[in-house]
């Protein structure tokens, strides 16, 4: 008997996951002797969370991981797919993914299939359209498939050293879900490039070119668009603009980027003769400028961030919660952008179009669309549950908040830390919040151990 194709595959339920050390950025402007405004307006940002030694990607993975089975009651063996996108890097062969079995020994699950996807901030959605994939396969066996997107964003000492972040996001993967993937337009744009790349393998430090990214970013934007424009004016018999459009989530290095990239979305409406959410005739001065003069044209950036303004804050600014708190969590940071929007909306997300740009160094990237419904009355996944069960206000506001200059010793000891054997974390377990997986030690032959911090390991660690 043949069994009837899979509809409305999607993100059954999500669970975000950041550490709990954050420093202000209006502090780090401080320290690092920068104008006023300078991370806090010229970027976009409020605070920065980062790892200490206790914690690392494969922690971060455990922990969301290990929630998301939890507050959905997912039996392990129900579960037959797990991939993982990061550009973290523990080692050079073992994956991520492996470590995470850890969570499936009891159950005697191994029949999990799945490894890692990498490529800078571009690894979560290849994993999570491998999943999907899966899903609507011949190969799917009617298990779930789950996606992580883990990172810990750090950067040597200087300018870009603010736009670092860490966490995780894991996302469960099946039929029927509340959070359906629209798999007719996506659209994808990738090239060689050199704007971001880690070609140092003894340091965690990448090589950047701030100007070339966003640049980089933004062509990458305007090709997705316009093939996902394309794409959609064939199925729909009209062109595409932000007019048909709910909301809108970008990757986010840092928030004024994602401003500037939703502003460039009008100036491709414009380009495009579409029908526009905005009065669009400020623009008529620019028209037929070289589109790589207008990547850099100051007046042009000016005019599309003032017209865009109040529809910035209708339709991008309810997913920049997590970004503008915890800061870049790189392949984490369009999902965690999207857990925003459904903590902010939760009560009224449902029947909307989300259009999803990702975006990695190096360059890949990718627009899609989401689309929110009712599932069936039989399914336990719905929107209000996923907003309730991430809690995010308990985990923004329980928070620490750590001084410069603990911040700049905490990346001076990860520095040592990174790529090293033999030690065991030196940092203050207590600034881990219970339940959370942590680095216990890493041996003479690199093998790396974990524990799950308990309340009773609380208690004894009091007395």
């Amino acid at each position: 008997m043949m069994r009837t194709r899979p509809q409305n595959v999607g993100i059954l339920a999500i669970e975000v996951y950041f550490p709990c050390n954050s420093v202000l950025q209006s502090e780090l402007e401080v320290f690092d002797k920068a104008s006023t405004g300078k991370y806090t307006i010229g970027l976009g940002q409020d605070r920065l969370g980062f790892c200490t030694d206790h914690e690392d990607v494969i922690s971060m993975s455990l922990t969301v991981v290990q929630n998301l089975l939890e507050k959905y009651s997912i039996d392990p063996t129900n579960v037959g797919r797990i991939e993982v996108g990061s550009e973290t890097v523990i080692d050079k062969s073992k994956s991520i993914k492996s470590c995470l079995m850890l969570l499936f020994q009891k159950s005697g699950n191994s029949d999990i299939e799945g490894v890692d996807s990498t490529n800078a901030c571009y690894g979560g959605t290849a994993a999570l359209l491998n999943a999907m994939n899966w899903v609507e396969s011949s190969s799917w066996d009617g298990r779930y498939a789950i996606v992580v997107a883990s990172d810990s964003a750090v950067y040597a000492e200087g300018p870009a050293r603010p736009t670092g972040g860490a966490g995780a996001v894991a996302m469960l993967i099946g039929p029927d879900a509340p959070i359906a993937m629209n798999r007719t337009c996506i659209a994808t744009y990738m090239a060689h490039t050199y704007d971001f790349y880690k070609p140092n393998l003894a340091s965690e430090y990448p090589v950047v070119d701030g100007k070339l990214t966003q640049i980089c970013y933004l062509r990458a934007l305007d090709a997705c668009y316009n093939l996902i424009g394309q794409k959609y004016e064939k199925q729909s018999q009209q062109k595409l603009s932000l007019s048909d459009i709910d909301f809108v989530v970008c990757h986010s290095p840092y928030n004024k980027l994602v401003q500037k990239s939703f502003a460039r979305l009008l100036y491709n409406d414009f380009c495009n003769h579409g029908a526009s959410v905005v009065d669009l005739k400020p623009l008529h001065a620019y028209a037929g400028i070289p589109v790589a003069e207008s990547y850099t044209n100051r007046d042009l950036e000016k005019t599309l961030m003032t017209i865009s303004k109040e529809e910035y804050a209708s339709k991008v600014h309810p997913s920049a919660l997590i970004p503008k708190q915890v800061g870049n969590m790189y392949c984490a940071s369009l999902y965690a952008g999207l857990a925003s929007l459904l903590h902010s909306q939760r009560e009224k997300l449902t029947g909307k179009r989300i259009l999803m740009f990702s975006y990695g160094s190096g360059l890949a990237s990718s627009m899609f669309f989401l689309e929110t419904r009712d599932p069936s009355l039989q399914s336990r996944f719905n929107l209000h549950h996923l907003a309730d069960s991430m809690g995010l206000s308990h985990l923004l506001e329980s928070r620490n908040i750590i001084t410069p200059e603990e911040f700049n010793k905490t990346m001076e000891l990860m520095e040592t830390r990174y790529g090293g054997c033999n030690f065991v974390p030196s940092s203050p377990l207590n600034q881990i919040r219970e339940g959370v997986y942590h680095l216990t030690g890493v041996d003479e032959k690199f093998r790396r151990t974990y524990e799950r911090k308990s309340h009773s390991y609380i208690m004894q660690e009091e007395n």
